[in-house]
């Protein structure tokens, strides 16, 4: 699944390739993750820094990972992977059982071209089977290979590094960077945005997600956010490609709303929702402090809702199981060679492929 490689770190004074363009939206692409860093960039409350800071703790991926990894190109371009986490301890409890492990319940990887005016978002489904790397376990102990294994399961077994890397492995991109959110983070960010409003074209009541929304307009607090997020069984054919559908047209209405909320005129509000969202966010080691957090953000705010492209990966449903979905090899590569070439994803690459039918929704 690997092809040629490319990539690069973001440094956080914005020298290497090309100010940093995803934050303002194209985070905002992964929900949770963009708020933090549009709602952060630009606040000049001075002694909230220190604060704030101690509110981010990074996670070391490129000491994890060392030198075998896809090259480090420094073109202008940006990659990031953003992360849901699935974990059931503390207060993510209220979301559901513990089952022995976090695990990646979103995962979105998404690329800024050269120049950070427009980007493509590719969200990989948690239920692909793919050929799981060697990894190492948050602990040290090595983690060996496995073949179709579920994608989530990198996470599982080896934290953010594997979960890197497992992306590393299939596309042949560096990741740049790396921001993970809580569920429970992300409610309380969601409420102190003031909620998202959203319109379903049809109901949505789902027991698991807690979800029960008539057709309509409404405007969602943290805990209805979250219950779409998750919403998978009552929507298209009840599969993660369905939930992964209500997710990228819930950041298109995020996106709007960050957009709109004003807190930039508000120091108070500002410090609210970032004090919230450094709490909720585990970010690379390079983006672990406001002023490197910050400094992302400011280069990726320029970027529209209009400006980000998003797809699924493209992928069929495995026959020998309906629950699971493989790769389609020739169009998944369709898909990074694009990104590599800093190249608009061709709708070739998603034609014919599965999809989940549960577009159009959620507007």
């Amino acid at each position: 699944m690997t092809e040629q490689n490319r990539g690069g770190r973001i440094r956080p004074t914005g020298r290497r390739r090309k100010p940093h363009t995803k934050g303002h939206r194209t985070a905002v692409i992964a929900a949770w993750s963009g708020a933090v860093l549009v709602l952060v960039a630009g606040s000049g409350l001075g002694y909230a820094y220190v604060r704030l800071d101690g509110n981010l703790k990074g996670v070391d991926i490129n000491a994890q990972l060392g030198k075998n990894r896809p090259d480090d190109v420094d073109n202008g371009s940006m990659d990031i992977l953003l992360l849901g986490s699935d974990s059931r301890s503390g207060a993510n409890a209220a979301y559901g059982k513990d089952e022995g492990g976090a695990r990646s319940d979103t995962a979105m990887v998404v690329h800024v071209y050269p120049g950070h005016k427009k980007a493509s978002v590719v969200s990989i489904p948690r239920d692909t089977l793919v050929d799981r790397p060697v990894c190492a376990s948050p602990q040290g102990a090595p983690v060996p290979a496995e073949r179709r294994a579920m994608f989530n399961t990198a996470y599982e077994v080896g934290g953010p590094a594997c979960a890197v890397k497992t992306v590393e492995s299939m596309s042949g991109i560096r990741m740049d960077h790396y921001i993970e959110v809580d569920f429970a983070g992300f409610t309380k960010l969601i409420d102190k945005l003031g909620g998202v409003e959203i319109t379903t074209a049809k109901p949505i009541k789902d027991a698991k997600s807690h979800l029960d929304l008539a057709p309509g307009t409404h405007t969602l607090d943290g805990e209805q956010s979250l219950g779409l997020v998750r919403t998978r069984k009552s929507v298209g054919d009840g599969s993660d490609l369905g939930r992964i559908q209500l997710q990228q047209a819930f950041m298109k209405a995020f996106i709007d709303q960050v957009k709109n909320v004003g807190v930039f005129s508000n120091p108070a509000k500002l410090f609210g929702i970032a004090d919230t969202a450094t709490k909720a966010i585990t970010p690379d080691s390079e983006l672990d402090s406001v002023n490197e957090l910050s400094s992302f953000a400011s280069g990726l705010s320029k970027l529209g809702a209009d400006d980000v492209h998003m797809i699924t990966m493209p992928v069929e449903y495995d026959p020998a199981d309906p629950n699971r979905v493989l790769p389609v090899e020739a169009k998944a590569q369709q898909v990074w060679s694009a990104l590599k070439a800093d190249r608009p994803i061709p709708a070739s690459a998603t034609q014919d492929t599965a999809t989940g039918k549960a577009d159009g929704i959620v507007k």
